[in-house]
């Protein structure tokens, strides 16, 4: 899965606030997003918003921010809400809307929603936000990302051990920078391993076209892969029944995929977003939140791989072997004490 090079799925989250409700009060749902969720208390709490900059859909992204956000909503006696953006349009409106509504702290996800952010940021300096990753510079905006790259890096590892043919392929949402730390970390991960292999990779042009991104795969595997990352979000389902019709392997993104069918979605690259959006409002509400850049990598759990990092419900694939697993989790253990860097391709 080889999103133009750099993080795939870039996908989106948000949150914004301040003020307090009354304890007898139920709060309303906003038009197009999800009811808020009080913890019983007797006190006014803090108040905090999830904006998504699409709908959820079936972007897992989003759906773990969600649950992130809402899981520390309930821990720790924080209301929440997440607004769901129509489209792209809708974000900057709904950001607008949570700084209306008092909201003590709007979290917001994704590339989709700098721009937005930005604005209403400036404008609202004594406002705290949150984004999810990317990075918005600003006093008063803690930037949350990922080091995608050194996840991509073991998955690539893996696919250098596991190949058989020497060809291995991704398909990539867009030609984007964001995207290199999935591409870039991917490839040189396997070349780690393989410096023999050939590395096949192709975009899609958006985040949720199944149909192209399984015909790209199609042609992947006519070029000799027998395995092709998805890294196309939505589109990744078409790699998935491309590899189902014609059996060759693939990988996921995000959360397990392999549940689905294991015996061609053999791995999957995790990337823990309800984790740092629980951490996110959790901070906020035990008042250890600090604006600025903060970053997830293996070493903080935040990103992995399947088998690797995390267990699965799923058997692994005799694809990939155990071999192959306790090879790349000593990759991990390197990469984790120093011993190996995996360059981040936007530095």
């Amino acid at each position: 899965m080889k999103k133009a090079i750099l993080s795939i799925f870039a996908a989106a989250l948000l949150v914004t606030g301040c003020s307090s409700a009354k304890p007898s009060e139920t709060p309303a749902p906003a038009a197009g997003g999800q009811a808020e969720t009080k913890a019983p208390d007797a006190k006014p709490s803090k108040r905090v918003v999830l904006v998504t900059p699409e709908k959820i859909g079936l972007n897992p992204f989003f759906a773990q921010q969600d649950e992130g956000v809402k899981k520390a909503g309930k821990e720790f006696g924080v209301e929440v809400k997440t607004v769901e953006s129509a489209d792209h349009s809708a974000i900057e409106q709904n950001l607008r809307s949570a700084v209306a509504d008092n909201y003590d702290l709007i979290i917001t996800s994704g590339f989709e929603s700098e721009d937005a952010l930005k604005k209403v940021a400036t404008e609202n300096p004594k406002k705290s936000f949150a984004i999810i990753d990317t990075v918005v510079d600003l006093p008063n905006v803690r930037s949350v990302v990922f080091r995608e790259h050194e996840a991509a890096y073991l998955l690539g590892a893996a696919a250098g051990l596991a190949t058989k043919k020497n060809v291995v392929g991704m398909v990539a949402a867009v030609d984007i920078p964001l995207l290199k730390k999935y591409t870039v970390g991917f490839e040189e991960g396997l070349k780690s391993t393989n410096p023999n292999a050939k590395f096949i990779v192709n975009y899609v042009g958006g985040f949720s076209d199944p149909a192209k991104a399984k015909e790209l795969a199609l042609t992947q595997f006519a070029q000799g892969a027998d395995f092709i990352a998805g890294a196309a979000a939505v589109g990744d389902l078409g790699v998935f029944e491309a590899a189902k019709e014609k059996g060759f392997y693939t990988s996921g993104q995000d959360i397990d995929r392999t549940v689905t069918d294991p015996e061609h979605i053999v791995l999957s690259q995790l990337k823990g977003s309800d984790a740092v959006a629980y951490q996110t409002v959790k901070d906020f509400a035990s008042g250890t939140f600090k604006f600025g850049p903060v970053d997830y990598g293996l070493k903080e759990d935040g990103v992995g791989v399947t088998f690797v990092t995390k267990e699965s419900k799923s058997p692994l694939s005799p694809f990939i072997g155990q071999e192959v697993v306790n090879k790349v989790k000593a990759i991990r253990d390197d990469i984790v004490a120093g011993k190996v860097t995996v360059r981040d391709p936007l530095k």
